[in-house]
């Protein structure tokens, strides 16, 4: 999974400007919604339910709100038609492109992508066209001002962690575990008094594809265009822009 970090880097960023204007709180509700609804309202028996639980509470959503997106979800009516699809396909430079949704109409939510790829330069492809690239993963951020990175480290590997990345500009650490110690390392590391700057269950790309100048600005484009979609829940990639052309974009 070399130079995915850079992809987690640029997600964390847009996390903290999410949530912001409230959007990936709405990601959370849907997402605990549909949880509970599948597996029942009570975490320690509903693995996903956990997890979508500990994602929220990574980006501080208020207790109330977790609530009642559990017991909307349990009570069968709020979500019952919602379903969960996946769309594949390419930015600039073959770029590979997940797009995972959740949706009352699927005929709506494909319309949408397809539209979204295409006014974005992209291209949408058949379902598995580009998913056997990238790993899932459980992902917890931490940021490295005031922290003891040695004792995280020897925390987090204790616990269970599968790796420890430094993000390049040293500013955040990653901790990565396979999805089903997701749980039980961010529990481990917060009762060890470490705060989760973002913590959710991930698709990371084995392998990443360079992309610069106006191919990088017009794929910026395309993934902001289709995580602004009311549907989409999730956009995953396996670009790696780097830091002079992400300040010359930015800039």
């Amino acid at each position: 999974m070399a130079g995915h970090n850079k992809w987690s880097s640029i997600k964390h960023k847009k996390a903290a400007a999410d949530a912001k204007r409230g959007k990936i709180f709405t990601r959370y509700i849907r997402e605990i919604t549909v949880a509970a609804r599948m597996g029942g309202a009570d975490p320690d028996a509903n693995p996903r339910l956990r997890a979508a639980i500990t994602a929220a509470k990574g980006v501080n959503m208020p207790k109330d709100n977790i609530d009642r997106a559990i017991q909307r979800g349990a009570g069968g009516d709020e979500g019952a038609n919602i379903e969960e699809v996946r769309y594949e396909g390419y930015g600039q430079g073959g770029v590979a492109i997940l797009v995972d949704c959740m949706t009352d109409n699927r005929k709506r939510t494909v319309s949408d992508v397809r539209y979204a790829f295409n006014k974005g330069g992209g291209s949408m492809g058949e379902s598995g066209c580009v998913a056997w690239m990238f790993q899932q993963k459980g992902q917890l951020v931490y940021e490295t001002e005031g922290l003891d990175s040695d004792a995280l480290m020897e925390a987090a590997l204790e616990a269970g962690a599968e790796d420890i990345i430094e993000s390049e500009d040293g500013h955040s650490l990653e901790v990565l575990t396979e999805p089903a110690d997701f749980v039980a390392v961010q529990e481990t590391l917060e009762k060890a008094g470490f705060t989760t700057a973002m913590a959710e269950i991930t698709w990371l790309p084995e392998n990443t594809v360079q992309v610069e100048g106006e191919d990088a600005e017009k794929l910026l484009r395309l993934i902001e265009r289709l995580e602004d979609l009311d549907d989409v829940q999730n956009v995953y990639a396996n670009f790696d822009i780097s830091d002079a052309e992400m300040e010359r974009i930015g800039g």
